[in-house]
């Protein structure tokens, strides 16, 4: 089959061969790549055509041409994170898996792991509620106390330069050395988790490797904790009732880890892009301008951190949105597309003001979304670092057009390659 152009359809003839190597089955109108150059330049479009051409469920093609469905409707969205009995959580059920090569880069983003994110029922429930607890033990006020203290130290190595690029200077340190004394790692682990997490949701030619070195951080982290307990996620998760094992464990603390920093990170730079690019969270000569928190949560809903997250597989055959699932399908949610849906936000395309609406699908929804106590630690870690660098640099303009801004070629996560200012 001849490789598809990069988020466009396939002409009808190649899609039909395809559909008899297993893709879905009713992609009949053209399926669309989920990789390539669009998802930098032109997401909004891509997803508006994949919407117009098959609706709220359209079949897209994965690296490699893998056959998958993209759920693009909110009301879509939230049917199938809201019954986990129809769309289960357990990637062994995809029915893709014998056309897999053992070094598809997407496999650690779908290979079944004994983590929380591939639980289901009350196993699930088990190891979310031992999550939260471990989360919840954290001090809000320490943490805010204890991010001020990056962010701080960070704004000195750069602000007597005059620029600084708030991507790797700033937005993506702030959440990886927070988060690696939350978990108990040592700092000089930083900088090479946090590389292989981002080359792990990149989808590169690496991430199984990644994948495999950040496991193995894990592993020493807990050795190290059942020796030398802490005050530190690592060390609830240890001791927690829920009686976790070790490699129940090492799985959760790659997820914390991984939904932590990657995530927060690009909340973060894409919330500095929205201050500095648009006049209303520009200061006035009254000194006053729309809130970081206003700014955090209208990010949340044009340009969320999550962009696509894989995923769910049918349990058995159904309908969605128009299109027939076969048992063991993968969909991807598309929560970038179904934050913009217009049949739920009809001024999303005019109006980028969401106010104080929180209904937002940006931490999914269902038993699945992101536990409630992980939601409040990245906002403070988020909102500290924004205020703290407009407290300190309360003049900072981008250094090139706001066109020039380059997004990450990534299908799962939305975040800036650089964000040069002086």
């Amino acid at each position: 089959m001849t490789e598809p152009s990069h988020g466009s359809p396939l002409p009808e003839d190649q899609h039909a061969r395809g559909g008899q190597s297993g893709q879905p089955a009713s992609a009949e109108a053209g399926t669309f790549a989920l990789y390539g150059p669009r998802l930098q330049t032109e997401l909004a479009e891509l997803y508006s055509e994949m919407s117009r051409r098959h609706g709220a469920v359209a079949p897209v093609l994965l690296e490699g041409d893998v056959p998958a469905w993209l759920v693009l409707g909110y009301r879509e969205v939230h049917y199938v994170t809201a019954n986990p009995n129809l769309f289960g959580r357990d990637s062994r059920r995809w029915n893709q898996w014998p056309h897999i090569p053992p070094d598809w880069p997407l496999r650690p983003l779908l290979a079944f792991q004994e983590s929380v994110l591939d639980a289901e029922g009350a196993e699930h429930r088990r190891r979310a509620g031992a999550i939260n607890d471990a989360l919840a033990g954290v001090d809000p006020f320490e943490l805010r106390t204890h991010c001020e203290r990056v962010a701080d130290a960070l704004i000195d190595v750069f602000a007597g330069s005059g620029e600084a690029d708030l991507v790797p200077d700033y937005a993506n340190q702030i959440p990886l050395t927070v988060m690696v004394r939350l978990v108990g790692l040592a700092e000089s682990e930083g900088s090479s988790l946090m590389q292989d997490f981002f080359t792990m949701v990149s989808g590169g030619a690496d991430a199984i490797g990644a994948d495999a070195r950040n496991r193995a951080r894990m592993q020493r982290l807990l050795d190290l904790k059942r020796e030398q307990p802490g005050s530190d996620v690592a060390t609830r998760l240890i001791s927690h009732q829920a009686g976790l094992s070790d490699k129940e464990i090492v799985e959760d603390l790659m997820g914390v880890m991984g939904a932590g920093q990657v995530p927060t990170s690009c909340w973060i730079g894409n919330t500095l892009r929205l201050m500095l690019t648009d006049d209303r969270f520009a200061l006035t000569l009254s000194g006053g301008r729309r809130s970081v928190g206003q700014a955090l949560n209208e990010v949340l809903w044009a340009d969320t951190p999550t962009q696509n997250f894989p995923g769910r597989f049918a349990v058995r055959d159904t309908l969605l949105g128009g299109q027939h699932i076969k048992t063991g399908d993968l969909l991807i949610l598309g929560l970038a597309a179904a934050n913009n849906d217009p049949r739920v936000r009809p001024d999303a395309y005019t109006s980028a003001d969401s106010g104080g609406n929180q209904a937002h699908l940006s931490f999914s929804h269902g038993e699945h979304r992101c536990p409630h106590a992980a939601q409040e630690l990245a906002e403070v870690i988020a909102e500290t670092a924004i205020e703290v660098l407009l407290d300190r640099l309360p003049d900072v303009t981008l250094a090139v057009a706001r066109e020039a801004l380059v997004w990450r070629a990534s299908p799962w996560m939305r975040g800036l390659s650089a964000l040069p200012v002086r």
